[in-house]
């Protein structure tokens, strides 16, 4: 897939990341009556706010490059956002059953989760479209 700007990376990976969270408290809703199981969630708001501080906001990459002798040097990939780190949810009290699920609060993140996967796609529709549009403006000057 082209890289149409250095955020698009990490739009795609918070979209990952959404449609993951969106599986989990799927099945965090589909076992609300499932004896001692415990709710799961997932949480990358920070890493990827952590990862853009550092694409964005440094002067200096302070990051260690590869000695180039020859200019056949094969490159190395750039590195991608990292994944999502899963945890219990265990905040929640936990019911006789053992089960600590919270129709509440699992409907609430499950419709949260929904607006913040709709805004992402939007802002990665809205890049396309500025790419398109440039691409296209530069198509009809030749």
């Amino acid at each position: 897939m082209i890289e149409i700007n250095r955020s698009s990376k990490y739009i795609e990976a918070a979209m990952n990341a959404r449609a993951a969270r969106q599986d989990i408290i799927s099945s965090n809703l589909a076992n609300v009556d499932t004896p001692f199981y415990r709710s799961k969630d997932i949480h990358f708001e920070g890493m990827l706010a952590e990862q853009a501080q550092s694409e964005f906001n440094s002067r200096f990459k302070k990051k260690l490059c590869l000695a180039e002798t020859s200019p056949m040097h094969i490159q190395p990939k750039a590195s991608a956002p990292q994944k999502p780190v899963l945890f219990y949810r265990d905040g929640h009290m936990a019911r006789n059953d053992g089960n600590t699920v919270d129709l509440d609060v699992e409907t609430s993140e499950l419709s949260k989760n929904g607006v913040m996967y709709s805004a992402l796609s939007s802002t990665y529709q809205k890049n396309r479209a500025i790419f398109n549009a440039v691409l296209e403006a530069s198509r009809n000057l030749s």
